[in-house]
Formats: structure tokens, sequence, C-alpha cells
């Protein structure tokens, strides 16, 4: 029996997947129903996670993600459980206990998960939310309850989808069962890749939450590969305190951004600003044409009385003016002042403007549009590879959990033929990647760049460093570096660091064979 084909994000997880087939008969009957649940997630759309502190805006995020305004962003008991979105055929939502049962539930009238689940929160596991949804047939999206939290059973289960939570081992279990306990589920648990929301400030926490990310194990951490993070309501930032920002709120999120994206190198692979409260409302259907309407009118008053009116939300609601208090109160809550203010001056720039091409111009204004050509650049361009590397992770550790010396030395035997076809170079180098950013092999400042370069980026000019050079130009500097690193895995590195040099001559020798052939 193979895996079905067309549900697998590429021949990478397609060689995990037969991997798995050919091992199942030959492990223990609970090992292989860990392997089975491999499986099915090899099968699935690869599985992200939206982490970050409590009121860092990731709900608001997610809706705009999706494109709908489904996960709660008011505080209830939907925020404090971990909530998966995921392509479905008809939209429900199904409550997940911890015993296994499961309760379907309507969307509320609104068309979000109810605030209110009527049932014992203590007692859910997650929260299983499914739409008909384009996006979601590429990607799951996991909306989590924010670290931080006074409420310790929401941070929990956030530390436990993030890889935070240790593993436990029930020694009482019945030897022979083929049910999974809790360290094979955990090792097949968990999101693949995170999309990290950070604010004006990175704390220590945002570092370690980061630092325990698993992809499907404790064995794998966040890295390059797998983590993006972004700087969630950059409109707030106050572009004095930005030296060099010259003003433009904008121009200083994204040097703050920059400045984020040092501190938490390598745990991610970029730090983008977004102001997500624009993008849900601009993508999620919150901005109407009754509130294009508003604006034309705040657009029509007297500069100096809306430059004070946009002060502050205090003065733009109080202040006295044709337009009614509570609309100025709705497009706050939709939009911010720095929405208003964006909108207002897109009016006057083009006075026939429509609602929908103001629409699209709050929406340009969010930065969602970067932050998910990066996401596709990062994540889904590497689904295969992210995938295949979390399931072999899995697999690993299944095999160690049922403590089985024959169970570890078979799945270590298979997963060694398999990375040592010239296909599944890719995951050698994912490895190579994990280790270097983890800071589980320690290299020269320089060579560990060139690591990170190689294995981050799809496209080969990014991953040679000369982005937009020709083919001629890339050809002969891949065969230099590759005889490079070959050279240093023999003379100049330790044993640890030989074994990632020579992953990444052998990656630079793929990429010259590349370019020579096409």
């Amino acid at each position: 029996m193979t895996a079905p084909e067309g549900r697998l994000a590429g021949p990478l997880s397609m060689s995990v997947a037969n991997l798995c087939h050919r091992l199942q008969p030959q492990v223990s009957a609970r090992t292989a129903a860990g392997f089975a649940e491999v499986l099915r997630r090899l099968g699935a759309p690869l599985q992200v996670a939206v982490a970050g502190r409590i009121k860092s805006g990731k709900s608001t995020l997610v809706n705009a993600l999706i494109g709908r305004r489904v996960a709660p962003t008011d505080v209830g008991e939907c925020t404090r459980l971990v909530t998966r979105f995921q392509y479905g055929t008809v939209d429900r939502v199904e409550v997940v206990f911890t015993d296994g049962r499961k309760q379907v539930l309507p969307f509320a009238a609104d068309g979000a998960i109810p605030a209110e689940l009527g049932v014992n929160i203590e007692e859910v596991s997650h929260i299983e939310a499914y739409l008909t949804n384009a996006v979601l047939q590429g990607m799951t999206v996991i909306d989590t309850p924010g670290l931080g939290s006074l409420d310790a059973a929401s941070v929990s289960r956030t530390e436990e989808l993030l890889g935070a939570a240790k593993h436990r081992k029930d020694d009482d279990d019945e030897e022979g069962s083929d049910d999974l306990d809790d360290t094979s589920r955990n090792a097949v648990a968990g999101a693949e890749a995170v999309l990290y929301v950070v604010t004006q400030g990175v704390r220590a926490d945002d570092q370690q939450a980061l630092a325990a990310f698993t992809a499907a194990t404790a064995s794998r951490e966040a890295g390059p590969v797998n983590a993006i993070a972004v700087l969630n309501k950059a409109d707030t930032i106050a572009p004095e305190s930005v030296s060099g920002a010259d003003g433009d709120v904008w121009k200083a999120a994204t040097m703050l951004a920059e400045k984020q994206a040092a501190t938490l190198k390598p745990r991610v692979a970029d730090v983008l600003p977004v102001i997500g409260l624009l993008a849900e409302s601009a993508e999620s259907g919150g901005f109407t044409s009754a509130d294009a309407e508003a604006l034309r009118q705040l657009s029509a008053l007297d500069d100096d009385i809306l430059e004070t009116m946009l002060i502050s939300a205090d003065i733009f609601t109080s202040w006295e003016c044709d337009v009614p208090s509570g609309t100025r109160l709705r497009l706050l809550e939709k939009l911010d002042l720095f929405g208003i203010r964006h909108a207002v001056e897109a009016i006057r720039k083009e006075p026939e403007i429509t609602a929908g091409a103001l629409r699209r111009s709050l929406l340009d204004a969010s930065g969602l549009a970067a932050v998910r050509h990066r996401l596709n650049l990062v994540f889904a361009a590497r689904a295969d590879g992210i995938k295949a590397a979390a399931a072999l992770a899995s697999v690993t550790a299944l095999a160690h959990a049922s403590g089985d010396p024959g169970d570890r030395q078979r799945v270590h035997d298979a997963i060694e033929v398999l990375l040592a076809k010239p296909e599944a170079h890719q995951l050698r180098l994912l490895e190579a990647l994990t280790l270097v950013a983890s800071g589980a092999v320690d290299m020269p400042e320089d060579l560990s760049e060139e690591v990170l370069r190689v294995g981050s980026n799809a496209d080969i000019g990014a991953q040679l460093g000369m982005p937009g050079s020709s083919r001629q130009e890339l050809a002969p500097f891949a065969l230099e570096r590759a005889g490079w690193w070959r050279s240093f895995a023999s003379f100049g590195a330790t044993p640890a660091q030989s074994r990632v040099a020579h992953v990444v001559h052998r990656a630079y020798f793929l990429i010259w064979q590349q370019l020579r052939e096409a």
C-alpha cells in the first residue's frame, strides 16, 4: 500500500510515506499505530501555528490570512484553546475533548466560532474548525492561546503545541496495546512550521518559545526553514523612537523589524511588519461601502480640524463634526487612526476612488501581501522538505519511544538508506541547517551565514548570495564553493563541522549540476 500521491507535498514526502509502509509490519503494534498517524499527517496540508504573547494580535492575523473573521479576537473561552482551521466541504466547528469525544457546533451568527462553547472547557483538548476556504487547501492554520497569559492551562496548551512541554512516558501502559501512549502521541503532535507574532519589544519568553518550538518532536527546533515572525501593530510604533525613520511610521516599523530579526536570528527566516487589524478589516469583508462614505465625509473636513482629531482616539471620537460619533468609533475599531489617515489621504488624492479600490489601498497599506509572499516562499515552496523532515523526526522519536532496540535499529537503517539517495539531499541540508541554527554545531560566523543562506532559500541566485545573476555567472561560483567546502570538511573542520561541510559541499555540487544542465 502506498500513500495517495496526489495528497502528498512532493517526492520527499512520498519517500518517507513508503518507508513508513515498509516498516509498519516489522515494528510493534504501538509503533505501527504511530506510523499510521505520521502517514495521515504527511497527506495533510502543511500545519502552520500562529503563536505569540497574549494581546499580540494573533487571532486578528489569522482572520486576515484566512480572509474571513472566524477566530474570536475578544477574550472568551475560545481564545483559551488551540484552534485548528482546516479545509472542509462543509463549514462546521468540532469541539474535541481530552477523552477523544467530539461535539459539533454551528458557527455563530456573525460567522465566527462561538465565543462561549457551552461545555466544560477544562475537558476540552482543542477545537477543529472546517471551512470551505481555498487558502486552507494548501495550509492548515492553527490559532494558539497567548503565551504570558495568566491562565496557566491556556499557556500549557500552547506550549504543548509548540513542543515546550516535556514528553511524559506512562510506564504502566499495557504492553502490546496498539493505542498511542503520551510519548508516542507527542512525537507526532504539534505544528510543522510557525508564524510567530511579536510587538514592539522582543522579550525573553519570545526567545524561549521559539527555542522550544518543535516540528513533530523536541529534536527539531525552530529555524529559518520553518519559522518566520511578524511585527504586528506596526502602526502603533512612534516614528520618533526609531533613529533614521524620518517621521515615517512604516519606515520606523521596517527598521524595527530588521533589528528584531537580528535579535531572533537564527530562529526565524525574517521579521516582517504588518498591521493585522487593517489587514483583517480589508480582507475579511469588514470594510463596507458605508465605511468608505464616512471616510469620504471626513476627507472634506478642514485640514487643521482633521489633524487635531487624528491626534488620539479620544479626540477623534469626541470631536464635534457631521460624522456621527458612533460611526467614527466603528471606523476606529476597524482601521485605527493610521488606517483612517491613510484612507482620507487616498480619497483626497483620488476623489472618485471607489469603495473597492479604497479597500485594496488599505490592504496594501497593511503589509499583508509581503507576509503572504514570505509564507509562500519559506513554507509553501518548501512544504515537501519541511513535512518530510518533520515526519522523519517523528518516525525516529516513535522508534525511541517504543523501548525496543530492534525497532530503533530497523528505523535507523531505513532512514540511512533513504538519506543516501540523491533526491533526499534536501533533507540532509535541512538537518545541517537546523544543527547550525540551533547552535548544536558551532561554526565561524561567516560560514554559519553561508549555511543559513544556502539552506533557507528556494531560489538558486539567493542560495548563492548572487540574486539576479545569470546562470553563466552562478555555475562557476557554485563549483568553486563546492570545492572550498570539500577542502574545509577534509582539512580544517572539527568532526561536527565536517559533517555539515560535506552536506554543504554536496548542495553546491548539485546546484552546479542543475545550472549546467539547464
